[in-house]
């Protein structure tokens, strides 16, 4: 049996919602049906998400953006988690994480997915840590009934896709912990896990319960967004051992979900130098069969707090040229603080930047097509055609008010090159 008809759920989203998503990638239907058979795309939707508009991840549809938001024990106020999914939808993410660690986490994420129509995101041994925390337990008692219980509510909330860091083995939390890694292990739940294996002898506890995991979730169409526990966090530890061990792990549990009805896509690298970033995004997809990848950047230098949304692009670009699917934003504020409404537009406007530019030397057809629109209504100083054709039109409009009288900009004005060589002979 296939994917789809092991899995009612995602049958029944896809019956619902195909033809939009189909119209909206300039795809034929069969062509999405069979990615989503082959594991290599994934269509995030859970039937129990209010006022669902579900998406496709996966070549060779759109390269999709996601925004991460929530609150943490410094900075704690559904309010303005609200504010931030307005800005993000605003500046046309197509999912948002709630990466939340403080506050009634029930409450926030029930919230978020009222707020927000498009898919949604966890990572539910957050919300285990939190509770532990509020009952002075440590990560270490953790029970796997806990961490399972935890998932199957989120489930029922509604969440589409949830980050789950089930190939980080007990093996690799030793490489990842050895003193030659510079900054170790930087995922909190990688840390949560490898301090609860290390505490208990024992291996990982998702690992251990993946059919489990896996039964939790097929009956809501919940994908699994295989974790990258062991990322790189600094440019010196990239392609060590404790990466690529879990990469090949990521790479099977990906082929076993796929025979027991649950979509799985891969989480990616973070840090790594630029002449690393082809290399190791064509490793990645070949070692996990080409499912759907998700990347976080990749950042492709350490030192650029403030402007590490830049740096990620950067990477984030180059990665869309060899074979990324889905792009994690960064922020202004990453490595520093919780991002505000004006770094989530700044961090989506970044992605969509990278995406596009990369779709631009792939040469897929839409990005083409926005590029050679551009050109034309710059050639024919036609400021409504530019708006329109502009990744960001607000930006443009806003940019072009104090002197929208006018036919040239305001940086050239009556030097306009454009104009200057049109009006020869006039």
């Amino acid at each position: 049996m296939g994917i789809r008809e092991l899995n009612p759920a995602l049958e029944n989203v896809l019956n619902a919602q195909l033809d939009r998503i189909a119209l909206e990638e300039n795809l034929e239907k069969d062509v999405i049906l069979s990615g989503i058979d082959a594991g290599t795309i994934v269509a995030l939707g859970n039937p129990r998400h209010p006022n669902l508009t579900a998406i496709i991840v996966g070549q060779p549809a759109r390269v999709k953006i996601n925004a991460n938001l929530g609150t943490s024990p410094l900075q704690s106020c559904l309010q303005t988690e609200l504010e931030k999914i307005k800005a993000a939808l605003d500046a046309k993410t197509d999912t948002i994480m709630d990466l939340s660690t403080s506050g009634d986490l029930d409450e926030i994420r029930v919230n978020m997915l009222k707020a927000c129509p498009l898919p949604v995101g966890t990572v539910p041994i957050y919300s285990v840590a939190k509770a532990l925390a509020d009952e002075n337990r440590d990560i270490a008692s953790m029970t796997a009934d806990e961490l399972l219980a935890e998932i199957e509510k989120q489930c029922k909330q509604g969440v589409d896709f949830i980050t789950v860091h089930c190939g980080l083995t007990k093996r690799g939390a030793m490489f990842g912990t050895k003193r030659d890694r510079v900054l170790g292990i930087v995922s909190r739940g990688g840390s949560m896990l490898t301090r609860w294996m290390i505490e208990n002898n024992r291996e990982n506890p998702l690992l251990e319960n993946f059919d489990r995991l896996l039964d939790i979730c097929r009956p809501y169409n919940v994908t699994l967004s295989l974790g990258d526990g062991l990322r790189p966090g600094a440019c010196a530890d990239a392609g060590d051992a404790a990466q690529w061990e879990e990469v090949i792990n990521l790479g099977e549990l990906a082929l076993h979900g796929l025979k027991h009805g649950v979509q799985c896509m891969i989480e990616g690298p973070g840090h790594m130098a630029l002449n690393l970033v082809e290399g190791q995004i064509t490793a990645i997809k070949r070692l996990t069969h080409n499912a759907p990848l998700y990347v976080l950047g990749p950042l492709v230098c350490d030192s650029t707090p403030g402007y590490d949304h830049i740096a990620g692009a950067i990477g984030g670009a180059i990665g869309v040229t060899a074979g990324v699917d889905f792009l994690c934003y960064l922020t202004p504020a990453e490595h520093l603080t919780l991002p505000n409404a004006d770094d989530v537009k700044a961090g989506v406007m970044a992605s969509r930047v990278a995406a596009h530019a990369g779709e631009v030397a792939l040469g897929k057809k839409t990005a083409l097509v926005r590029e050679a629109d551009m050109n034309k209504a710059r050639r024919n100083l036609d400021w409504e055609g530019m708006t329109k054709s502009a990744i960001d039109p607000d930006e443009v409009t806003r940019r072009r008010e104090s002197h929208k009288q006018e036919e040239v900009c305001a940086m050239c004005g009556k030097f306009c090159s454009v104009k200057m060589l049109r009006d020869i002979g006039k």
